[in-house]
């Protein structure tokens, strides 16, 4: 949804559910900004727009899955297809102890895998299994061989809206990565010089970067906002991901492990196909008051920063 002057000089575009699963308290803050919309206008004044692009992944969204129709996680999507794949020996090295033959793993399964893991240390472990990878197409965090429709789609997005404006605040919401119900402002943008210092003087010097090394993100292959690069590189744009914390990262990163067995094992128990569904979702939204509100209330905060940065 689009609010604002057709021919606005700056843009504030907010997306949600890159991840599907994630997406539940990202749309809430979305929601919430619109009800709050005039104040919103105000402060932006008459030359910004807002944008809104709810549920990026609509299939993860709506099926209580992290990645699309075809496994693919978006946010490790946007690379150039037309070049050799990116490698990733790490994954492939762990990719069979992710995912053995059975769920719930058995002891000398985890005993493996967290040796693999600690001979690699903590930060190139996180990356092992999170980077992104393209060649285990039934694998956590894949990246896909091909342009996945969102992909095409939000490129589409970014020409029609994007591309026009000479500003671009873009604030990314997430969850599942940091202490609970603390968002974390992590750098997204593709110039990393004057951007970064926009970004910590609109939210504050908070505001982390994967490039250096921060304790709950990584550098990954083809995140989304590599998409500016292509289809709106004229204008100064300015971004972060807002992550929200939920559960501890090797809850997290079991939770997923099991979501991606349970979906090449169609025929297990419901019982226990039941419980990975709800685990899952817990893992990337709590279901309390208390995270609502913490979410919803630095998610406003984020939006009147951004929108102050591009009016001054």
């Amino acid at each position: 949804m689009r609010d604002g002057p057709a021919d606005a000089d700056a843009l504030l575009l907010t997306t949600s559910a890159v991840h599907g699963v994630e997406g539940h308290g990202g749309c809430g803050i979305q929601a919430g900004l619109l009800q709050v919309g005039e104040s919103l206008r105000q402060l932006a004044g008459p030359r910004t727009a807002l944008l809104h692009v709810h549920a990026v992944n609509p299939h993860g969204f709506a099926h209580g899955r992290r990645v699309n129709q075809d496994n693919a996680d978006l946010n490790r999507n946007f690379i150039d297809f037309g070049q050799p794949l990116p490698d990733h020996p790490d994954d492939a090295a762990v990719h069979d102890l992710l995912l053995p033959a059975d769920w719930p793993p058995p002891p000398a399964n985890e005993a493996a895998l967290q040796a693999a893991l600690d001979a690699m240390g903590p930060r190139r472990a996180q990356m092992a299994v999170t980077r992104g990878q393209h060649s285990h197409p039934q694998g956590l965090y894949f990246g896909g061989h091909r342009p996945a429709w969102s992909n095409t789609v939000f490129r589409a997005v970014l020409r029609r809206h994007a591309a026009p404006v000479r500003r671009l605040a873009w604030i990314d919401l997430h969850s599942g990565l940091g202490p609970f119900g603390v968002g974390e402002r992590i750098f997204a943008s593709v110039d990393t010089g004057p951007a970064l210092a926009r970004a910590r003087a609109w939210w504050g010097d908070g505001v982390t970067s994967v490039d250096t090394a921060t304790w709950t993100s990584i550098p990954m292959t083809g995140p989304i906002q590599a998409a500016l690069a292509d289809e709106a590189p004229a204008p100064a744009d300015t971004g972060i991901c807002l992550a929200f914390g939920t559960v501890p990262l090797p809850q997290m990163i079991r939770s997923l492990r099991a979501d991606h067995w349970l979906h090449t094992h169609p025929q297990a128990d419901q019982a226990l196909a039941a419980q990975i569904r709800a685990d899952l979702r817990a893992a990337f939204y709590p279901d309390t008051d208390a995270w609502k509100r913490a979410l919803w209330t630095q998610g406003l905060q984020a939006t009147q920063q951004a929108l102050a940065g591009l009016r001054d």
